[in-house]
């Protein structure tokens, strides 16, 4: 943990649920911080929640009034992130925690990475599964092991889980990139990034109309092999399996690691200090702990990277044609 988090002051926007899980961590780090969120109601509740006061009617009527502000974390909703993002960088805010996908379409994403070019500002995309005490024991493993040679995983989503009010909304229209990169962004941080692959769909629904059923295999820089597959008109479940010489190591559900020895056939459950994930919201502390190191470039997605994958690899898993 960065020894000079006295000096650190954070613009948090937003204050729905995952804002206040910000602010407790936030809280617990002693890092000095101002919220600021759209509604008088919003702001009430988390106020409520945290015991931290806020300024409600959104950045338009903060316009950085406290000029010690130097970095900020973008927790709104998926709609919304974007022109956050945008608006933070005009205001001079240079450091930035972008809550995932960073935006709805490459376009978006596109349009926040050339500004954070123009502006000189690190933007880091807030994929927090990469910080569970899962993946990062998994990590250490994987390299015990000499390296990963194959993984598959599934991101079947739970439809009739999706509440009505984001089916009807851009967010749902876009669920693949919105929910379902939570399980890429972390399968490929564990396995590597994809060189080469090919994808097949089917489906669709009345609210997700471009696909409900995936599948696809390729090579990532390394030379190991992944495939994929997700079917969401179908039970399912997120799972993630890595591969080694060794070992295969499962994740289902994510928070949790199994390991599975040659001549096996039962998986057992590996034993980790899982402390702040029981704390906190699952990988969001040391997420946050990272951030706001100097090197945070080491440990999280930086946008233009989020950006290229996007272009490169999500959009021709949701349309092979591309």
């Amino acid at each position: 943990m960065p020894d000079n988090l006295n000096s650190i002051n954070v613009i948090l926007v937003g204050a729905g649920p995952m804002a206040i899980d910000y602010a407790k961590v936030l809280k617990h780090l002693g890092v000095g911080f101002t919220v600021v969120g759209r509604s008088r109601e919003g702001i009430a509740n988390f106020q409520e929640q945290t015991g931290v006061i806020g300024v409600s009617g959104g950045i338009s009527n903060w316009k950085k009034k406290d000029t010690k502000i130097n970095c900020g974390i973008i927790a709104v909703n998926c709609e919304a992130l974007k022109k956050t993002a945008i608006e933070l960088m005009n205001l001079g805010i240079r450091k930035i925690l972008l809550e995932k996908p960073a935006g709805l379409t490459s376009k978006e994403i596109h349009a926040i990475s050339e500004h954070a070019s123009k502006t000189k500002t690190q933007i880091f995309v807030g994929y927090n599964r990469r910080f569970y005490s899962s993946v990062m024991k998994a990590r250490k493993l994987i390299e015990e092991d000499k390296g990963v040679s194959s993984f598959n995983f599934e991101f079947t989503e739970w439809c009739d889980q999706v509440p009505d009010h984001l089916k009807r909304s851009e967010t749902g229209k876009n669920w693949f990139l919105a929910n379902s990169s939570h399980v890429l962004d972390t399968a490929f941080y564990l396995g590597g990034e994809p060189k080469k692959f090919y994808s097949y769909t089917s489906g669709g629904n009345d609210w997700h109309s471009k696909a409900t059923v995936f599948a696809g295999a390729g090579v990532v820089q390394s030379g190991a092999l992944f495939s994929y597959q997700a079917n969401w008109d179908a039970p399912g479940r997120w799972k993630i399996e890595i591969l080694t010489r060794k070992h295969r190591y499962i994740f289902c559900p994510l928070e949790k690691l199994q390991i599975l020895k040659h001549n096996a056939t039962d998986a057992q459950f590996i034993e980790m200090d899982d402390v702040l994930d029981a704390e906190f919201k699952p990988g969001l502390y040391r997420q946050t702990e990272y951030f706001l190191r100097a090197d945070a470039a080491t440990f999280l997605l930086d946008i233009h990277a989020h950006y290229k994958r996007v272009i490169t690899f999500y959009e021709k898993i949701i349309n092979p044609k591309l």
